[in-house]
């Protein structure tokens, strides 16, 4: 007889005991048969429970497959149980429900999953959830925990932090796990919380959340907010003041658009058929390659016979670097650039005003050059990887558009992201995520945030090798791109710190001590308890120890020697300047800096200003320039800084951001608008809780959006863009004084001109290179547009000051009209011109919803890009064929649905049932994500 058999019949014996006293305590005290029913159920309920055996491998792997987990958001209008002294009292409530299709009865199991807002307090019989660390969090069971019948449900209420306004805060990969450290490594994903991909539309789902479809509890984030649930109705009518029906003539159209253009008056054109005879002259092969390849995939090839393309270099002083000439004639096509970089971009300018599947260009003269000589897109692939393809092909697209920065997140908290061979922990352990022996002990890989899972070979994780990280120099370097490199730093460095820490565990076993603490980063005595942005304990680096800088200086030296073999100079870094506020207080190391004078550190508070000073002048000394957010560099005393310093500023409009922004400028620092309102394509295309993005600073920036921006000019935007819950707001960019006379903030000073504009893709939930793309694409071409033509109808900056909104009126209606109109022929370019040519080059860009309304039984349907085919499906209610009907209901009518294929829309048409609609690629392999049309009578 096994032990377990012997419990399970000692266990039996003592339930019987235990009834038959009750039996005899309600007999004497003459208790009725309901009590003596309830006290049977007890004791039924203690032998289930003591019945329940300890979690084997094949149990985890039984609910990893069957459990269905359920994600379903109740409200985000908080209640009495908020914790008032979290989140401003806002607070969230979520309901987590676990169905078992077959029983389950093991215990001394937990799941561990991610959940980007804090929970804060929970209700449950049967289950526990504690807060680990960043966004993990654990449930547990706890001692009323008496297993699953088959088909049983249990479920957990939490409340959160904030509040959740889209379907995609929620993150998959919820990990079953045995509680026995010996069976620690027992670890299965859930499979019913995997991330799926729709077939027809590339877009990544997450079936176990529940769909949104509550106005107030789901959509807003308070009473006031504003914000419109985009449904096909309202998109119909702003897409008929934006585009309208009519397709515009667009041939001559480039993206970004020429400072001047200049057209044949007699509109004649030029036959291309025969292919391009490049004619280099003076310019170098390596420099123009790119463009080439670019044309030739568009279906442009060279040839011997084909029309002369004659290219020069004419260097001009008066020029600024990138400015160009293009002349298409009726023999010829001469682009004449002031340097290689204005070459190039004249055979973009080529390449763009090329309509596939015609090969007649239009004669005309172009005289252009660059607004802004920054001109940007950073790219997050530390929080989830990027692959190289993807990099190179974002690369590729990048110089089609003349942008001509690439600013690459290669280090956060949740990945390091290259290889340094001297330092091999960083990728062999900060690289991946997966679940390791436990969540305390990251000695293999990170612990699985953001949702990653447990396999350390998927595609969130990895790193560039040496090979990669060249290759992606030397294809930027052919496309005239910049690569300026980042790991963020003293704070989001989680992923620095740990495979530092590994590193220090690896020598100190070997008691090769000076090793061991050569590049270690925190203070093995810090006490400091502390919560980051993001919910870490122990994601910054120690500022006050010197391994900290010799950790630095040895993987900037390391990267510059990659950019040097590359041929590609490292010229410029991004320090990040992100710090964690409350740190540092406990560490000895830090106190011991601090007490000394020279250092003029008086509060912990300091110490994030005096590295970023320290880091900026190391970066002096190796010849390579600072830069760096916003925030993080207005703690520093620009006199401890370098001449040279570069602001991204990603200060909130609505927030009154253009303040600090002046502020550095004034500074005479490079300032590169990375504006959160409208330059973070993380955030949602429009404002519906199925779109993809974070939504902290926007609901929706569409590529119309991008396209509005008046980046010389920040507090002017003020006049049409809105808060986010879609409020007006105010900027007011007079001087402003404190109480004591103090002057805090003022206009630019006269003649200050912003270094550029920068685009992100910040990666929290972004899990693929597809959906990378997708949210890339095409808000790039809008971005271009801001970064290299300064639009007419932009307000003009006023270096004395004004007030804006939207009732000052500077942005007037002549101007609004001069915008509404260039944004319908930019419009129809992407949609009859562009969107083809990415999909020529594989990129999986977003396809954008359809407006519709159904009048009188008619549909009218548009899209905010004419010339993409429409689609619509009806669904009408046929009657049931009776052989079909349940023989308990023949008497009732009984109707089922009945959905017809989708046909392309050409014109109103009519329709009854329900209607859906949706628009498709010029391939029709691949299709946007449908709307349901609301039914409208007159």
């Amino acid at each position: 007889m096994t032990k377990l058999f012997k419990k399970i019949q000692l266990n039996n014996k003592l339930a019987l005991v235990i009834l038959s006293l009750s039996t005899l305590l309600l007999g004497c005290g003459q208790q009725s048969n309901s009590k003596l029913k309830n006290n049977s159920e007890k004791v039924k309920e203690f032998t289930k429970k003591t019945s329940l055996h300890s979690a084997t491998p094949a149990d985890i792997d039984l609910i990893a497959n069957s459990l269905q987990v359920n994600y379903h958001l109740l409200t985000n209008i908080p209640d009495n149980q908020c914790d008032s002294k979290k989140a401003n009292g806002a607070c969230f409530t979520v309901e987590l429900s676990f169905t078992a299709p077959q029983a389950i009865t093991a215990k001394d199991w937990q799941i561990t999953f991610s959940q980007i807002l804090p929970i804060q307090s929970f209700q449950s019989n049967e289950f526990s959830v504690k807060h680990i660390n960043g966004d993990l969090h654990q449930i547990s069971l706890n001692n009323n925990y008496q297993g699953f019948s088959a088909g049983e449900t249990k479920s957990l209420l939490f409340r959160a932090n904030f509040w959740m306004l889209s379907q995609t805060d929620a993150l998959p990969n919820y990990i079953v796990s045995s509680t026995k450290p010996s069976k620690s490594l027992t670890a299965k994903v859930i499979a019913s919380t995997k991330t799926a991909i729709d077939k027809k539309t590339n877009i990544e789902t997450l079936p176990f959340v529940t769909p949104f479809v509550d106005q107030n509890k789901q959509f807003k984030r308070t009473a006031n907010d504003k914000t419109v649930w985009l449904k096909s109705d309202n998109l119909y009518q702003r897409n008929q003041q934006g585009v309208g029906d009519k397709l515009l003539e667009v041939s001559s159209q480039i993206i970004p658009t020429p400072k001047q253009i200049i057209i044949d008056p007699q509109q004649r054109q030029l036959n291309i058929s025969s292919g391009l005879n490049i004619k280099l002259n003076n310019v170098p092969t390596p420099e123009v390659s790119a463009a080439l390849a670019h044309l030739a995939q568009l279906g442009v090839q060279q040839n011997v016979r084909g029309v002369a393309v004659n290219l020069a270099i004419k260097a001009d002083p008066t020029l600024v670097v990138g400015s160009y000439t293009l002349a298409i004639t009726p023999k010829a096509i001469n682009i004449t650039g002031v340097d290689s970089a204005g070459v190039f971009y004249g055979l973009s300018s080529l390449s763009s005003l090329l309509t596939l599947g015609n090969d007649n260009l239009p004669l005309l003269t172009i005289n252009d050059q660059p607004h802004y000589q920054f001109r940007g897109m950073m790219i997050d692939v530390a929080r989830n990887f990027h692959s190289t393809a993807f990099i190179l092909k974002l690369i590729a697209q990048m110089g089609a558009y003349k942008l001509n920065k690439l600013h690459l997140h290669l280090g956060d908290d949740e990945g390091w992201r290259i290889e340094i061979p001297d330092l091999p922990e960083l990728t062999e352990l900060g690289s991946k995520r997966c679940l390791g022996k436990s969540l305390v002990q990251e000695n293999t890989c990170l612990s699985p945030q953001l949702g990653a899972g447990i396999d350390a070979n998927s595609s969130v994780n990895g790193y560039y090798s040496v090979n990669d990280y060249q290759e992606i120099l030397r294809a930027a370097s052919a496309n005239h791109i910049q690569v300026i490199p980042s790991f963020d730093m003293p704070g989001h460095s989680r992923a620095a710190v740990k495979a530092m820490q590994a590193r220090y565990k690896k020598y100190i076993i070997a008691e090769q001590y000076d090793k061991a603490t050569e590049y270690l980063l925190n203070d093995n005595k810090d006490t400091t308890q502390y919560s980051s942005v993001q919910y870490y304990n122990d994601n910054t680096l120690n500022v006050c120890m010197d391994s900290t800088y010799h950790f630095i200086e040895k993987v900037l030296t390391e990267v510059k020697k990659l950019h040097a073999q590359a041929g590609q100079p490292l010229v410029r870094y991004h320090i990040g300047t992100d710090e964690t506020a409350g740190a540092w207080v406990g560490s000895p190391v830090c106190k011991a800096l601090m007490e000394k004078p020279e250092n003029n550190l008086d509060s912990a508070e300091k110490l994030g200003a005096y590295f970023i000073e320290r880091v900026a002048n190391m970066l002096s000394q190796l010849d390579i320039e600072t830069a760096g957010w916003s925030d993080g560099l207005s703690h520093t005393n620009p006199k401890n800084m370098p001449a040279i310093v570069q602001a991204n500023a990603w200060d909130v409009l609505f927030w009154g951001g253009h303040k600090n922004v002046h502020k550095l400028a004034n500074q005479n620092w490079q300032i590169v608008v990375s504006t959160p309102d409208v330059l973070y394509f993380d955030f949602p295309y429009e404002a519906d809780p199925q779109e993809y993005g974070y939504y902290w600073a926007s609901r929706h920036t569409n590529t119309e959006k991008v396209f509005r921006f008046m980046p010389d000019n920040l507090p002017a935007n003020a006049e049409f863009y809105l808060d986010r819950e879609d409020n007006p707001y105010s900027a007011d960019d007079t001087k402003q004084y404190d109480n004591l006379g103090k002057l805090v903030s003022s206009p630019l000073h006269k003649e200050v001109k912003f270094l550029g504009i920068q685009g992100q893709l910040w990666s929290e939930n972004t899990r693929s290179d597809t959906m990378a793309e997708y949210k890339i694409f095409p808000r790039l071409f809008a971005l271009a547009e801001r970064a290299w033509h300064q639009a007419s109808w932009a307000v003009p900056y006023n270096y004395n000051g004004a007030v804006y909104d939207q009732n000052s009126h500077y942005f007037t209606d002549e101007l609004k009209k001069q915008r509404d109109q260039q944004w319908q022929l930019f419009a129809n370019t992407i949609g009859q011109k562009e969107l083809v040519k990415l999909e020529r080059a594989n990129i999986n860009y977003r396809l954008p919803t359809v407006g519709a309304i159904i009048q009188n039984g008619t549909l009218y349907a548009n899209s905010a890009f004419s010339g993409l085919t429409i689609e619509y499906s009806l669904q009408t209610l046929a009657q049931q064929n009776p052989l079909e009907k349940n023989p308990a209901q023949q008497n009732q009518p009984q109707q089922r649905a009945k959905t017809q294929k989708w046909q392309i829309y050409t014109k109103p048409v009519k329709v009854s049932g329900t209607v859906k609609v949706r628009t498709t690629s010029v391939s029709g392999e691949r299709k946007g994500r449908y709307l349901v049309v609301n039914n409208q009578t007159n």
